[in-house]
């Protein structure tokens, strides 16, 4: 499926989670975040933006301090 299709597929209840497998049901993506992740997914494989960027996550950012 192009790219250009995914969010179309979200918003009419067609998209779905995961690959093909022969005799197991996939989930339909019912989350606009996870719509958006699966379109990035297409878009990076089609060539048209670049790899994610590496950097800290959130659980990174903040600094411990030692205890008293």
């Amino acid at each position: 499926m192009p790219s250009s299709e995914v969010m179309k597929d979200f918003r009419e209840g067609h998209l779905h989670s995961g690959k093909k497998v022969k005799g197991k049901k996939r989930n339909i993506v019912k989350n606009k975040k996870q719509a958006k992740a699966i379109l990035l997914s297409y878009l990076r494989r089609e060539g048209k933006i670049g790899p994610r960027k590496k950097g800290k996550g959130k659980n990174h950012s903040k600094k411990r301090v030692a205890g008293k």
